[in-house]
């Protein structure tokens, strides 16, 4: 699966990314809005992560699915 399937499809996403990333509340997937920069920024500001292991985890999220 590519990043912009997940963007298309957005909101059949939300609830597989939450469930990845608990501490996402759902006012952040509203600002996400299938836009990975966004999504990688509130990794790094939910999880205090670098962002590069944000954009790993993406990543290994998107080979999952």
């Amino acid at each position: 699966m590519n990043w912009n399937q997940v963007e298309g499809n957005w909101e059949q996403f939300k609830g597989k990314v939450q469930k990845n990333w608990g501490k996402l509340t759902n006012d952040d997937l509203d600002v996400v809005h299938g836009n990975r920069k966004e999504l990688a920024g509130k990794l790094q500001e939910r999880y205090g992560k670098a962002q590069e292991e944000a954009e790993r985890e993406i990543d290994d999220w998107l080979s999952r699915h």
